[in-house]
């Protein structure tokens, strides 16, 4: 059986169909939670990752604080690059979503940056490979983008940033595969509503466009873990390290 680490950067990052098509491809899960609930509003905490390379391919959850701001998480977010670059010799397959994409364009040579234009809310996506990356809409929050690592391949895009990207076993989406309703609502109750308002989007609004994308945003979401999980099973890698099986962690939601 296949094995799984997911990295949950907070206690608000459930996985909802992307967690179950892993399943359902046979995938043996555990999850890694990075920041207490107790610890949202000061995140400058420690943690002890287990070796990436100990499994089969690792998916980054996404995460409302900025990959660049050492200051608040760098102590536990360089320690998370170090094992991604590890991760990468090894050619062990790494699915970076959102704040997880951010963190695989600045590991390999790319920059992340204050978004000139915040996107919140579900968004026209179009892509060049609809079997990879399926077009849109699809759920976007965020306030930074990436640029591209020197050899990556863009893959997806929306008028205000680069949506998605292949680097040899990795793969990063700028958007929200794993989002249901519920997901949006804990978003929008730990400050989410505040911030969406800010930005001129009613919270209101974006629950009720959720709940009636939600059955076809989750066959977006399958097809996209399908793709990831085709595009890493053809592609040659190096000999792989060794695998243990990591103590299975309960997921926060």
């Amino acid at each position: 059986m296949p094995s799984l680490l997911v990295v949950q950067h907070d206690h608000v990052s459930p996985l909802g169909p992307v967690a179950e098509r892993f399943t359902e491809h046979g995938y043996d899960i555990a999850y890694h939670p990075v920041v207490a609930e107790e610890h949202f509003h000061a995140p400058t905490v420690t943690t002890s990752f287990p070796d990436f390379t100990h499994f089969d391919a690792v998916l980054l959850m996404g995460a409302p604080w900025s990959t660049y701001d050492h200051t608040l998480i760098g102590s536990w977010v360089l320690p998370e690059m170090h094992q991604l670059r590890q991760a990468d010799s090894a050619g062990v397959p790494v699915f970076g979503i959102c704040f997880g994409g951010q963190l695989l364009a600045a590991v390999h040579g790319g920059r992340v940056t204050p978004a000139p234009t915040p996107e919140i809310g579900w968004t026209a996506v179009t892509t060049d490979d609809e079997s990879l990356v399926p077009s849109g809409p699809w759920f976007e929050w965020h306030y930074d983008r990436w640029h591209l690592p020197p050899t990556a391949v863009e893959l997806a895009r929306s008028p205000a940033a680069s949506q998605a990207f292949v680097l040899r076993r990795n793969l990063a989406v700028q958007f929200h595969p794993e989002l249901t309703p519920a997901m949006l609502t804990g978003w929008l109750n730990h400050g989410g509503a505040a911030k969406a308002t800010e930005q001129g989007r009613d919270p209101a609004s974006l629950l009720i466009e959720t709940n009636r994308q939600a059955a076809a945003a989750a066959q977006r979401s399958r097809a996209l873990v399908d793709g990831f999980i085709k595009l890493t099973s053809s592609r040659q890698e190096p000999e792989p390290a060794p695998r243990r099986r990591w103590p299975d962690r309960r997921p926060q939601s």
